[in-house]
């Protein structure tokens, strides 16, 4: 995408008391003149030289080039100069055909986006600790409700919203009751949400969680919950074609209705890449084409047990560990399916040709539960002078998904961070630093843009503080990746380099 005049402001209007609050704000977006930069690429080359032709061109020159001898990398240059002769150069923004493109919405046959979507949250919450004397009992209750409602409004430019704004309402209501026994040796919290959408039924998570005092400054947590996850606007309702041929879908059966898949099969990826290769061999079986078989599309729910330990040893060390594991159902992810463009009379050898299929990147669930676990551990420590030394660890991990699911759980194996820290040295405590250093292990990242390996990558952030007491202010010099080592944190994504500042702050202590 490039983002043109793209607008977005976000209101609030908050009243809260001692036991109360009732919140309300609203998230307004306009995409401006925002467009999509792969559509009009492509829409703009057809413009200049419809494939029809720019094709021919090149390959009969190439087949000529090749005839009288040119090496292979020199006739590829010398037909591409015939078949590219008087393509529009420079900044193509300033031409008329680009132009034309990027002004006409996606829904007409252009690029642009019309996206003027809203979201309207309204949510209150009641502590009753002091109102039912639960708090003379150790004890604690809060109770408390949401109200969303999200407008889609793109005009058929990203949502399936053509025909007009889509609403999705959706509501929830929890309570939370706390309560200690035997003095503070253990502390125990209880509580239970109840959610609904308009697309999907309502249900229940609860939770619960235990804080054990083993002694002073040791504490053991132990908490069993569970989560519910309504699928994204894009994940129900997104219907956008993205160029070459692919567009994203939700996963609502009527999109899937929209589009005739049970009359025009859409088949599996896997299969299609069996056909074609039995193709290629000179037998295409069209019986290896299996058609995707889509479930009834569900919320994604998650129940995950942790057990933790953190404690103040000798006053100077401070530690913090965790260990988790989840189970997830109806796991949102992705998958790719293939389909004939020709919807009137369908042919299995379609989808083996770009020019005569059509390929749905499509929102759904997994079959089978998903498996995570995760592990974490800080420790800090005080030295003398002021100075203290940190550092953590963390690792999350899925497990396998159903065959075809795109999980997009982009997290690394391994984090950690090292740090040294001094709150104040030097004339008279004035002076002070920070300096950490961040490791991340590369992984498999995996987007509707692209997947790839992302690579490892290690940074250091610094900053040097000076305190002037008798101006209660603060100066500071700093820098993020003040090596200005590039990396990326997406595939695809720009790199990201070394970020340095200065600051002044006033009236700070």
């Amino acid at each position: 995408y490039a983002f043109r005049g793209l607008r977005m402001g976000q209101y609030k209007l908050e009243i809260k008391s001692t036991n109360w609050l009732v919140r309300a704000y609203t998230t307004r977006e306009d995409a401006g003149s925002s467009y999509n930069a792969t559509i009009a690429a492509r829409y703009f080359n057809e413009a200049w030289s419809p494939s029809t032709t720019w094709f021919p061109t090149y390959m009969t020159a190439l087949t000529s080039y090749r005839d009288a001898g040119l090496p292979n990398a020199n006739a590829v240059v010398a037909a591409r100069a015939i078949a590219d002769a008087n393509r529009p150069t420079g900044n193509i923004r300033l031409n008329t055909m680009f132009q034309n493109i990027t002004n006409t919405p996606i829904s007409q046959g252009g690029a642009l986006l019309l996206d003027k979507t809203n979201l309207n949250v309204y949510e209150g919450q009641y502590n009753f600790s002091n109102a039912l004397g639960l708090d003379k009992m150790g004890a604690d209750l809060l109770v408390g409700g949401i109200m969303k409602q999200y407008i889609l409004n793109s005009q058929g430019t990203v949502f399936a919203d053509t025909a007009g704004k889509i609403n999705i309402n959706e509501s929830g209501a929890y309570a939370q009751l706390s309560k200690k026994f035997f003095g503070d040796l253990l502390k125990v919290s209880a509580s239970g949400r109840y959610d609904k959408s308009t697309n999907f039924d309502g249900r229940f998570t609860p939770r619960v969680s235990m804080v054990f005092k083993l002694a002073q400054d040791n504490n053991i947590r132990l908490s069993y919950q569970t989560a519910y996850r309504f699928p994204t606007t894009q994940n129900q309702w997104i219907n956008l074609l993205v160029g070459g041929g692919t567009r994203l879908m939700g996963g609502l059966p009527a999109l899937r209705d929209h589009y005739k898949f049970s009359t025009n099969p859409a088949y599996t990826l896997a299969s299609v890449n069996a056909f074609g290769a039995s193709a290629l061999a000179g037998a295409p079986n069209p019986a290896l084409l299996k058609q995707a078989v889509f479930n009834e599309f569900k919320p994604e729910s998650m129940s995950s047990m942790e057990l933790g330990y953190k404690a103040l040893w000798a006053k100077k060390l401070l530690v913090d560990f965790y260990v988790y594991a989840g189970t997830y159902t109806n796991f949102i992810g992705g998958v790719t399916v293939l389909q004939s463009r020709n919807g009137a009379a369908p042919s299995p050898l379609d989808v083996l040709d770009a020019s005569k299929r059509m390929a749905y990147s499509i929102s759904t669930n997994s079959d089978g539960d998903v498996k995570t676990k995760g592990w974490g551990l800080s420790l800090d420590y005080l030295l003398p002078r002021n100075f203290s030394v940190s550092g953590s660890i963390f690792s999350d991990e899925i497990g396998e998904v159903a065959p075809g699911v795109v999980p997009y759980f982009n997290s690394p194996k391994i984090r950690a961070n090292i740090a040294l820290n001094n709150s104040g040295f030097l004339f008279n405590n004035r002076l002070g630093f920070s300096a950490n250093m961040h490791y991340q292990d590369g992984f498999n990242y995996e987007s509707t843009f692209a997947v790839g390996k992302l690579s490892a990558y290690q940074t250091v952030d610094a900053v040097l503080t000076f305190k002037l007491p008798s101006y209660r202010s603060l100066i500071k010099a700093g820098g993020t990746n003040i090596f200005n080592k590039y990396y990326r944190t997406a595939y695809g994504s720009p790199q990201i380099g070394g970020l340095y500042y200065v600051s002044f702050a006033y009236n700070v202590f």
